[in-house]
C-alpha cells in the first residue's frame, strides 16, 4: 500500500530529489507546506514533523506509520509474523504506552488478521493514522513556530 502519490511529472521530480537530499532546501520546506504527501515523501520532512509530533505527545503516530512502511516490504513469512507481533505489541495493544488511536472496526480487523499476518495486516490502520496526522497534526505543524523557524533558517 503506497499512501503517497505524486501527481504530475514535476511533482515526481521534486519529491524524488527531496527524498535523496540529506538536508532540505528552502524549496523542499516550502513544498511541505503545499501538501502533506510532499512532507511525508521526504525523510527530512518526516523527521521534522516527527519532532513536532513529539512536542504534542503524538510521536507514536509517525513511529507506527514508519513501522508499517517497513513491514509492508517484508516478504519472509517468519519475519512477517515476528514484525507483526512487534508492531501489535508496540502500537495496537491497549497495554502499550505508544498505543495509536484506531476505530473499533480497524482494531477488530487487525485482531483477526494477527492469526495469520501478512504484509497487508496493518494497511487499514496505517491509512487511518496517516489521515489522522494529515487532518489533525499537519495543519498545526504548518502554523507552528518550529516550521516557521525552519523556513527562516534556510
Amino acid at each position: 500500500m503506497r499512501l503517497i502519490s505524486c501527481g504530475t511529472l514535476v511533482e515526481k521530480l521534486v519529491v524524488t530529489r527531496c527524498c535523496y537530499t540529506p538536508k532540505p532546501t528552502l524549496e523542499d520546506v516550502r513544498a511541505w507546506g503545499q501538501s502533506f504527501d510532499k512532507l511525508m515523501c521526504c525523510p527530512a520532512g518526516r523527521n521534522s514533523f516527527r519532532l513536532f509530533l513529539r512536542t504534542e505527545f503524538s510521536e507514536e503516530n509517525m513511529l507506527f506509520w514508519l513501522a508499517c512502511e517497513e513491514f509492508s516490504k517484508e516478504t519472509n513469512k517468519s519475519s512477517v509474523e515476528e514484525k507483526a507481533r512487534t508492531i501489535y505489541e508496540n502500537y495496537i495493544s491497549i497495554l502499550s504506552p505508544k498505543e495509536v488511536s484506531l476505530d473499533s472496526r480497524v482494531r477488530e480487523s487487525i485482531n483477526r488478521n494477527m492469526q495469520e499476518p501478512n504484509s497487508h495486516t496493518f494497511d487499514d490502520a496505517q491509512l487511518q493514522i496517516y489521515t489522522l496526522m494529515q487532518r489533525d497534526s499537519y495543519p498545526r505543524y504548518m502554523n507552528s513556530q518550529d516550521y516557521k523557524n525552519l523556513l527562516n533558517t534556510l
